[in-house]
């Protein structure tokens, strides 16, 4: 069997370690929400199904502040990077999802996959030494999750808004696929 299935998605891994499993998971849902997102124009990317005002585009830029929240937010305990540290979240809570109709669609792939990168090169140093147990470096109200519960909440995110990613993609140009 490839590595790399017809979409160009890796293949989770079948016999890895824990780590290696969850990582590769992710990596996967990551994969295929790139896929959904492949080839299509500005247009295409703020298409909405029925009442919803989701689109792909905001999805897009909503999952690179999901990677950089709880990647270098939680996970590292670093400050957000812009643009996200300049919102005034209390003003426009869906900032993310509402301003991705400004960018370009190539804009939007590049600061998912910059922000996927981030995301990639803060796990990779600090499971170099350290374990899914360790929890995020970032406390609120004493408490912090595990870098376990992250890669699994992260799991669920990507998998969650693929979900979405296929009704908005058959919507669009009626693809079908997982």
């Amino acid at each position: 069997m490839s590595e790399f299935d017809e979409q160009g998605r890796p293949r989770p891994t079948e016999s890895g370690s824990e780590i290696e499993t969850l990582l590769s998971f992710l990596d996967y849902q990551r994969a295929t929400f790139e896929w959904k997102c492949r080839g299509l124009d500005a247009t295409d990317l703020q298409v909405r199904v029925a009442a919803s005002s989701m689109t792909l585009g905001g999805m897009l830029k909503h999952l690179v502040f999901v990677e950089d929240y709880w990647f270098t937010f939680w996970w590292r305990g670093a400050e957000l990077p812009s643009p996200w540290a300049e919102v005034d979240w209390d003003q426009t809570p869906n900032w993310d999802w509402e301003s991705a109709s400004c960018d370009t669609p190539d804009e939007l792939m590049d600061h998912w996959r910059h922000a996927v990168s981030r995301a990639r090169d803060v796990v990779s140093a600090d499971l170099a030494n350290g374990t899914l147990d360790e929890h995020a470096r970032r406390r609120e109200e004493g408490a912090s999750p595990s870098r376990r519960w992250i890669l699994c909440h992260m799991i669920e995110e990507y998998a969650r808004h693929c979900g979405h990613a296929d009704l908005l993609r058959e919507a669009i140009d009626g693809q079908t696929g997982e």
